[in-house]
């Protein structure tokens, strides 16, 4: 396993065409990943994420700030060095990047030419990795053979190849469509469970982040907004952009367009309730208002697992007499967070 720690991390460039014009790709980042996590770096386009990611294998040199892997700053190394470095580290990337000229077998075994491991164990430790990435028998097979799921599950064993303390994925779902990228993120889980590696992950895909990540660091404008366990940013986010993001994977309380369609829609009181682990479950709160007489449609949201908890929000729309509703309401406040929507 792998510990990674950025501490500080700039990252600078020369604006084409604009002589001594800056542009700032990652601004002062600092980030701790412990060994045997799954972090993932989310961001819109042009946030930073994937100059990030450059940065801690070394494919570019950081302009500012600390790069450790494993306690070695990478970031004062001689190049000669890194690649002692880079050849414990994995890539995965989005668009697969594969030798289409080779079959599956000599594209995973291609890291352990490079680092000089003679053939009998090239030959079982390919046969060892296509057996766990699911592909036994494809090893004769060319890439264009295959599916896209299946080509990333030849660049997680080609990643894997050299037994690897850290992998990084840059979109390693975002070809592939859902059931497939489920597949794969099933496999990184497996990677990171069974073998211990750790993993950082590169998404603009909430939903990547709610399935896998144990914690997740939100980029915007080259800056880290917000980092954190993966429940607790989902449950209680603290910026904008974050904001944005978790409403994209969790059914959250109707934006204001949809909440003046649901006040016209329904007559009755509008109230939204948040679900989490160690609250009152759903059961509970309609129990609560059967006993006060009070009818209840759920008009909006849902609940579901973040990081093997439970969290989400409903919208109810509360019929009955104005007295019983409002009794209902504070008794419902007692239980679980409400707000009042109409």
């Amino acid at each position: 396993m792998t510990k990674v720690e950025l501490q500080g991390v700039g990252k600078r460039y020369s604006a084409r065409g604009r002589p001594g014009t800056e542009v700032v790709a990652v601004d002062d980042v600092s980030i701790d990943i412990a060994s045997g996590e799954i972090h993932a770096v989310i961001g819109y386009s042009g946030a930073g994420k994937s100059t990030l990611l450059r940065l801690v294998n070394g494919l570019e040199r950081a302009t500012s700030g600390s790069i450790l892997v494993d306690g070695v700053d990478i970031t004062a190394l001689s190049e000669a060095k890194l690649r002692s470095v880079r050849s414990r580290i994995g890539m995965i990337f989005q668009q697969f990047n594969l030798f289409h000229s080779r079959t599956v077998a000599k594209n995973v075994e291609y890291p352990l030419v490079v680092a000089g491991t003679p053939r009998p164990e090239r030959e079982a430790r390919v046969a060892e990795l296509l057996s766990f990435v699911g592909l036994t028998g494809h090893a004769g097979s060319h890439i264009e053979q295959l599916s896209g799921g299946q080509k990333q599950r030849v660049g997680i064993a080609r990643a894997l190849a050299t037994s690897p303390g850290l992998i990084l994925a840059d979109e390693a779902t975002s070809a592939l469509d859902p059931e497939t990228s489920r597949e794969v993120l099933a496999l990184l889980t497996k990677i990171n469970r069974d073998l211990g590696v750790t993993i950082l992950l590169i998404t603009h895909e909430m939903d990547v982040v709610r399935e896998i990540a144990h914690r997740v660091t939100v980029m915007e404008g080259g800056k880290a907004v917000e980092q954190g366990e993966v429940f607790d940013v989902f449950s209680n986010p603290q910026t904008d952009t974050t904001r944005r993001f978790v409403s994209t994977a969790l059914p959250t309380e109707p934006d204001p367009a949809h909440l003046r369609a649901l006040r016209e829609k329904h007559r009755g009181k509008l109230i939204a309730l948040t679900f989490r682990d160690g609250g009152a479950d759903q059961p509970i709160v309609f129990q609560t208002l059967a006993d006060r007489g009070v009818g209840v449609n759920i008009v909006h949201g849902g609940i579901t697992d973040v990081g093997g908890r439970t969290f989400g929000k409903l919208t109810l729309e509360l019929i009955g007499e104005g007295v019983q509703v409002e009794h209902a309401i504070a008794a419902l406040a007692q239980q679980t967070e409400l707000e009042v929507l109409a």
